[in-house]
This record gives C-alpha cells, structure tokens and sequence, in this order.
C-alpha cells in the first residue's frame, strides 16, 4: 500500500504564497509520476501540475504556468507544489497523486493510481 500525506495548506491573501508538500511512505513502485490536482465546490478535480517518473518532464495546466513550480526530493520521497502570486481563483482542496506509468507525465485524474486526502487553499482578495 502507498500512502500520500500532504500538507502546507492555508490562508493567503491575493499574491501571497504557500508551498505545499506530499510525502510519500509505504510499498511505492521503484519508478512513479507525480502529480498536484485540485477540487473547488462544485467543480471536477482538475489537473494543476505534475512530474514523469525520474522528474525530467514536467507538465503545467495554462493558468498556473509561471506561478506554480513542482518539483520532487527524491531522497525524500517527497513532492513539492510552490505556489506563487496565488490569486482567489487558486482556492481549492489540492491533492497529490502517484501513478505507476513510466513515461510522460499525465494530466488525467484517471490514470493515477494513488492519493493523498488533500489539503486546503483559500485565497482571498
């Protein structure tokens, strides 16, 4: 079983910042893509970044390119989100995910296979 803990979560105002982080324990494949999703109320989960496996690839939805860095600690086990120049729009539960393809990273909820329970972002104007 892989487990996927984020944390760093909270409340900013408009153009502030917040790093969130998603460490990774347990029976993990030797090689997975990452990735940062996010839910508003009632809205789909949708895709906001993510990693290939060995961390060379990486992918941006439009709107948070420029803003919003991931990066991955291996060492750790660790994935990272830098948030910055947050606007309300950003605000959303944001959840990790780790997939066990090997390859380019993927933008599509179904294809990652593990989850973390999310934490929260709210930015205010």
């Amino acid at each position: 079983q892989v487990q996927l803990v984020e944390s760093g979560g909270g409340s900013v105002q408009a153009g502030g910042s917040l790093r969130l982080s998603c460490a990774v324990s347990g029976r993990t494949p030797r090689e997975y893509g990452m990735g940062w999703f996010r839910q508003a109320p009632g809205k789909e989960r949708e895709f906001v970044a993510a990693n290939n496996w060995n961390g060379g690839v990486t992918y941006y939805e439009d709107s948070v390119k420029g803003r919003f860095t991931i990066s991955r600690d291996f060492a750790k086990n660790t994935l990272y989100l830098q948030m910055n120049s947050l606007k309300p729009e950003d605000s959303a539960v944001y959840y990790c995910a780790a997939n066990r393809a090997i390859g380019l990273p993927t933008t599509r909820v179904a294809e990652y296979d593990y989850w973390g329970q999310g934490t929260q972002v709210t930015v205010s104007s």
